[in-house]
């Protein structure tokens, strides 16, 4: 699968909640500071990221167009 847009994390604003990362572990993990970020931007559906995206406490997961 193909995303038009691209999916970042912006880890200034990153809570280490850990939340996306379980939810969408294809997509998101957590770096050596514990911080959120991309791995794969293509590891889920657009409408998957979304869902992400809306429950991060954090509001730190933005879309980027191409």
């Amino acid at each position: 699968m193909k995303n038009t847009r691209i999916v970042f994390v912006e880890k200034a604003e990153c809570t280490s909640c850990q939340l996306c990362a379980d939810e969408l572990p294809d997509v998101f993990r957590m770096d050596e500071d514990d911080l959120a970020e991309v791995h794969h931007i293509d590891g889920a559906e657009e409408e998957e990221i979304q869902d992400s995206i809306d429950s991060c406490p954090g509001e730190c997961i933005h879309w980027k167009d191409e």
